[in-house]
């Protein structure tokens, strides 16, 4: 993959002399789904797959970006200072907000580079592909310019460029993923303070897997959005009568019993989600530091259907894949991953299951839908860095 990578960029820019090279991962997320943004925990980690960059600085202001990802990739050229979103610079779009967060907070870029990029997150596979890459970003302008950030205040730009430079309300949880992560560790974060502490994923007998479903979503122009201020709401009403500062404050009792504050039905149901959703997470922390997968699976299984159900971020053939793991023997816990709309399904299979979970998911996935599922362990790697 490096090497295809070195040979693309030689190719747009001439030559590799003087260029870094930089990665960032991918992220999938164990349990606490929609979370992120109601001040909850979340339970993350970040995968060895992930997207890798070669960055040369240059003499004057261009800023040019090229993806070998795409065939017959043309290269996008932007201008230093004056930064704004076009839509006609697509995916390139994700880099450059981060280089404009950057100039907002006040750190010095002066000059333009030379940006080849290559990846091996699925696309629209709910993998955090735009995160890698906002936070590869962030990391090759740290080295590139010798600023003094740490990978904290990268993952918070790189929230900052996504939601104001592109238009998607999202929360914290993706980009601290893959700027944070640790080898063979999930990340245990509170996103209210962000608090965090690394729990080891030993998982003895069983292996994660990921199951996509292709069937690709589109964050910015679906219901995401709609979900963020239909919780707002209900943590408006909330307050009326409760000193809280987001949906994660509460237990699943002190939501019971002041529910009744949301009028409404939809707000109610995102409300009771995001409490219960955190509470799970929570849980699910504590059974694996005891290694009691077996609750963990469970609480998985629970999330799905909350997730489902309570804030309706499934899709018929996402709930389809997860139905099918569900009956398969071997199968300790499966659910929904990420921001959802499509995407991936995340599971937990005990090791002498996997090749009748892989057998099982494909055959009947395709006869429900017609379409070929693809599966891939998870191996859980590091966060963003360069490479030496």
């Amino acid at each position: 993959m490096k090497d295809r990578l070195y040979e693309g960029f030689r190719k747009y820019y001439g030559d590799s002399n003087g260029a870094e090279l930089f990665f960032s991962p991918g992220r999938v997320n164990l349990i606490g789904e929609h979370t992120d943004y109601n001040g909850g925990h979340v339970f993350p980690c970040a995968l060895t797959m992930g997207t890798y960059a070669l960055v040369r600085k240059r003499g004057d202001n261009k800023m040019n970006f090229v993806s070998l990802n795409f065939n017959n990739a043309e290269v996008t050229t932007v201008e230093l200072p004056e930064l704004s979103y076009q839509k006609k610079n697509g995916w390139a779009n994700y880099l450059i907000g981060v280089v404009w967060a950057f100039l907002g907070k006040g750190y010095k870029i002066d000059k333009g580079f030379d940006l080849a990029m290559l990846g091996n997150i699925p696309s629209g596979a709910g993998l955090s592909s735009s995160a890698s890459i906002e936070v590869l970003m962030g990391t090759a302008l740290k080295y590139l310019y010798d600023i003094d950030i740490d990978m904290v205040e990268i993952a918070k730009i790189g929230q900052t460029s996504e939601n104001q430079f592109n238009g998607m309300n999202c929360g914290i949880m993706d980009q601290f993923a893959v700027a944070m992560g640790k080898k063979d560790n999930a990340i245990f974060l509170d996103t209210a303070d962000l608090s965090y502490e690394y729990a080891p994923v030993k998982l003895k007998d069983a292996k994660v897997l990921i199951t996509n479903s292709h069937v690709k979503h589109s964050l910015v122009d679906s219901a995401y959005n709609d979900r963020r201020n239909e919780s707002t709401a209900a943590l408006k009403a909330l307050q009326t009568k409760l000193n809280i500062s987001g949906l994660g404050d509460l237990t699943e009792e002190e939501f019971e019993e002041n529910q009744y504050l949301i009028t409404d039905e939809v707000q109610r149901k995102r409300a009771k989600h995001a409490v219960y959703e955190n509470q799970r997470t929570i849980k699910a922390v504590n059974a694996l530091k005891n290694n009691d997968i077996e609750t963990f699976g469970k609480l998985m299984n629970a999330s799905h259907i909350s997730l489902r159900d309570d804030y309706e971020v499934s899709c018929p053939e996402v709930d389809k894949l997860v139905e099918i793991a569900w009956n398969i023997p071997g199968v300790i816990g499966s659910r929904i991953t990420g921001g959802g709309f499509g995407g991936c399904t995340v599971s937990i299979v005990k090791n002498d299951a996997i090749e009748n979970f892989r057998k099982e998911v494909i055959s009947k996935y395709k006869e429900a839908t017609g379409i070929d599922a693809e599966i891939y362990e998870a191996e859980i790697g590091d966060g963003a860095g360069r490479i030496q």
